[in-house]
């Protein structure tokens, strides 16, 4: 059952494997920190906010963590969205600028199981409302402009208790080799149009923008937990 990823049967696959993994939250201590990276878009036309109709900003690189008006586009909207967030109760963790203009990431957790795709979840909705309120469009699209410009993902930090502990590094590498044995089966899970803004099979932070957080958490967490090779 844990080597399907048929459309009819991963709902009921990841409700069993969430189910599992909560019975073992109280010794295992899993934790999630995930990076949502999201694009903001100009009404109507579809494209990055901040960057002329038809035609492109200068290149990358001065606005990833950038400051200025033709560095970082959006702010307002960005640090709106994480006071709002703040006082929903969220665990949001940060904000920053990415490397593509118009781009933006914020972070949440560190949170306990699929608490983190709670949380992921309604910081999405929320930003959904800040946007809509600002007539800018948001985007999850992994790779929203063709070309030589970044891609958008949600990388998943994760570590269990025995992770954290003294010689932690260990636990961390058998984890690592067993997540390279299912490759393919976690990108097939990782979000649509992930092809798009993968470049090679060693891409560690694979998750894209797109991704759902149960997805993702709970493959993690079966493959270094549960699966046996």
């Amino acid at each position: 059952m844990f080597n399907s990823l048929s459309a009819g049967g991963l709902v009921s696959r990841v409700l069993l494997v969430v189910a599992m993994l909560i019975t073992c939250l109280s010794l295992l201590s899993y934790k999630y920190g995930i990076e949502q990276e999201y694009t903001l878009l100009q009404k109507d036309i579809n494209w990055p906010l901040g960057w002329p109709v038809g035609g492109y900003p200068g290149p990358q690189g001065p606005y990833y963590c950038g400051v200025g008006a033709d560095k970082a586009l959006g702010r307002d909207i960005v640090n709106s969205h994480y006071k709002a967030c703040l006082y929903a109760g969220i665990n949001i963790s940060g904000i920053n600028g990415e490397v593509m203009p118009g781009q933006w990431e914020f972070q949440v957790g560190p949170c306990v199981g699929i608490y983190s795709g709670d949380q992921l979840w309604m910081a999405r909705y929320i930003l959904e409302r800040i946007t809509e309120i600002a007539g800018v469009v948001l985007s999850f699209d992994p790779k929203p402009i063709k070309g030589d410009w970044n891609g958008a993902g949600a990388h998943a930090n994760y570590s269990t208790k025995s992770m954290r502990n003294d010689g932690g590094i260990d636990v961390i590498k058998k984890a690592i080799e067993k997540l390279g044995k299912r490759h393919g089966e976690h990108i097939a899970a990782y979000g649509e149009g992930n092809e798009r803004r993968l470049t090679g099979y060693f891409e560690d932070r694979r998750p894209a923008s797109n991704m759902d957080p149960y997805v993702v958490t709970s493959m993690i967490a079966e493959t270094t937990i549960l699966w046996k090779p």
